[in-house]
């Protein structure tokens, strides 16, 4: 007999509930989920894991407990800084159940280290790295002109630092150009902007220098000077950079990258370029300082040519030099001597020459020769003409034989020349047959006929 009989009660049990594990899972993760959905949780992070995807994978843990936290990429890529192993944080998300696992976890949405704020850990770590890589080494910083003839800006236009800036440029040097490039200093395309501006500068290579400004703020509002890609873009400029970000005592990235860091935008054009009242007065300071050198120099070289005066061997020295201008003058004389000497000489011969032409008398000279002349041009006239009539004769008999032996003149006497139809002189009447066309030349015209016959 059961309990319940011997008391008088009835008992029914309850009806049992076979859950499935993933069903299971899910109720208790809509449980977790709508009573913790806002929570801050604080821990030393522990393995650490970033995975490509960009999600970010760690262990929150005390010295009693751990859970395990996911940051996904739409929340890790807003991170100020990178999340390392020890380090202290509070996260805020709210707790989930992975279910493939069935293990409890965080979704952390904002993670903040505790103590330090997260934008002085980014600041730190990207400090290190940088310093790591050699990027903030004076050896590799490039010098500012002294008098730069165009000076790059990279500002936002409205700001208060360009107008600090123009005014005392104006004011110690109104003859340096300025080129502005407009660009946001503050939020999250500033420091897109700002490399963009000190880019195109080192492109179009229109200035000597490049001021990146921008006024005083919150470490927040600063923050766009600390960005990695900004800091190398500016490393790699070819252009010297001066950072003026802030009041003196804020720091960022690129002061450390800079070639020279400005305390302030003011302070940046008081360096950039020195007033021309200081270059006056330092070139000043230069000629006095020449002059005095030049007369101090002077001053001792007088002094050492009266000592070198008084020495012996000087004074033999310039009597040397008396004696060899002496010899000098001396042949110079003898040399002039001779000059007017030869000269007189050609001047009497010429006079001889003179007379003797003005006592010469060229006409009877000119028709002896031309009697002369006269004389052998009329025998040699008559030469030509005895040896032409000569000729003359000979050619005359020449042509008459040639004429007695011309085939020509036998036509004359009633004879013909018989031609074959191809033109050929015929010698043999049994080289022609009836029917060919033979040509006879008479005396006068040609007669052209046909073979009949002939005998045998």
């Amino acid at each position: 007999m059961s309990a319940s009989d011997q008391l008088g009660l009835a008992f029914t049990p309850a009806a049992r509930r076979t859950w499935t594990v993933h069903d299971l899972v899910a109720a208790v993760r809509t449980h977790v989920e709508r009573e913790y959905t806002d929570i801050w949780v604080e821990g030393e992070i522990s393995n650490f894991r970033a995975h490509d995807s960009g999600h970010l994978y760690f262990t929150l843990k005390d010295e009693n407990a751990q859970i395990r936290v996911v940051m996904f990429r739409s929340s890790a890529r807003l991170l100020r800084f990178r999340p390392e192993n020890g380090m202290q944080v509070v996260a805020r998300g709210r707790v989930t159940i992975y279910e493939e696992r069935g293990e409890l976890q965080i979704s952390a949405e904002y993670l903040e280290p505790k103590g330090a704020g997260a934008l002085q850990i980014a600041f730190e770590q990207l400090k290190a790295k940088l310093e790591a890589e050699g990027l903030f080494d004076a050896a590799r910083k490039k010098p500012v002109p002294t008098l730069p003839h165009t000076i790059g800006i990279v500002t936002s236009p409205q700001a208060a630092a360009l107008r600090d800036i123009l005014n005392i440029l104006r004011r110690r040097h109104h003859g340096a150009n300025v080129l502005i490039y407009p660009a946001q200093v503050q939020g999250e395309a500033a420091a897109l902007e700002v490399s963009a501006g000190v880019r195109h500068f080192n492109k179009t290579r229109g200035v000597d220098v490049i001021i990146v400004a921008r006024g005083g703020g919150s470490a927040e509002d600063l923050a766009a000077f600390n960005h990695e890609g900004l800091a190398r873009t500016i490393a790699a400029s070819e252009i010297p950079v001066i950072s003026a970000i802030g009041h003196e005592t804020d720091f960022t990235i690129i002061d450390f990258v800079a070639d020279l860091r400005a305390p302030t935008p003011s302070a940046a054009a008081e360096l950039v370029i020195r007033s021309r009242q200081e270059v006056e007065e330092q070139t000043s300071g230069l000629l006095g300082r020449l002059e005095k050198a030049m007369r101090y120099h002077l001053l001792m070289a007088r002094q050492s040519l009266t000592e070198l005066a008084q020495h012996g061997a000087f004074g033999r020295m310039m009597d040397l030099i008396h004696r060899r201008g002496q010899r000098l003058d001396e042949l110079v004389y003898r040399l002039g001597q001779v000059q007017r000497g030869i000269l007189e000489k050609q001047r009497r011969r010429f006079e001889t020459l003179s007379a003797a032409v003005r006592h010469y008398d060229v006409r009877r000279v000119l028709s002896g020769m031309k009697k002369d002349l006269a004389a052998q041009t009329t025998g040699l006239i008559s030469v030509f003409r005895n040896s032409l009539l000569e000729r003359r004769v000979r050619v005359e008999r020449m042509d008459t034989a040639l004429q007695a032996l011309s085939p020509l003149a036998i036509l004359d006497r009633g004879y013909a020349l018989v031609f074959d139809a191809s033109g050929k002189l015929l010698k043999d009447a049994r080289k022609v047959k009836a029917g060919d066309e033979i040509s006879a030349r008479l005396a006068k015209g040609t007669v052209r006929a046909e073979v009949k016959g002939k005998k045998a």
